[in-house]
């Protein structure tokens, strides 16, 4: 067996892409997005997908490419925000993979993405206030995750080191007992 993935999952603009591409450069592990490979087969956006298909559309094309994306080895998997919510999703995350889920306040996590106009789910007169619904919602599937990675006031730097140090220790033990 190849060696494990490390799958972020998060609320948009927890960091899950900043600090995806630092840790496959900190492990030399591949890169991989949900979310680009979805626009990638489909060949549109994933805001023309929720505005022209819809959301059940979306994540029937998600669950189809976290399958794929859980067979891989030795990669970093930065997981849509929604992927938590189809438990599917997680058991095949989770078969070969290791999972963080990156935390914020909402309040955080306004401020780092209200200037984004390519998050469907936030185009909304009051996109604090459906943050804080959404996260409500999701919270008990975030929650699921193995390590729960706190990034308020945190650099992607700092939140990268920390889930790459976890991972390295788990898999040194791991060695140990297997080697």
């Amino acid at each position: 067996m190849g060696c494990k993935n490390i799958v972020l999952l998060g609320f948009m603009g927890s960091g899950k892409s900043t600090v995806g591409r630092l840790i496959s450069e900190m492990l030399h592990m591949d890169y991989v997005n949900t979310d680009s490979i979805i626009e990638e087969k489909t060949g549109i956006t994933i805001n023309k997908i929720f505005g022209e298909k819809g959301e059940k559309y979306f994540r029937e094309v998600e669950k189809t490419v976290v399958k794929e994306v859980s067979g891989m080895n030795n990669s970093v998997i930065d997981a849509g925000g929604g992927v938590v919510i189809n438990e599917d999703n997680l058991n095949n995350l989770r078969i070969n993979g290791l999972l963080f889920c990156l935390n914020a306040d909402p309040e955080e996590i306004y401020k780092r993405i209200k200037n984004h106009t390519h998050r469907p789910l936030l185009n909304v007169s009051d996109p604090l206030r459906k943050i804080k619904e959404i996260l409500k919602k999701r919270g008990p599937y975030y929650r699921k995750a193995e390590y729960q990675i706190d990034t308020n006031n945190r650099s992607a730097q700092d939140v990268a080191r920390e889930i790459a140090g976890i991972y390295e220790k788990a898999f040194s033990k791991h060695d140990k007992f297997t080697g």
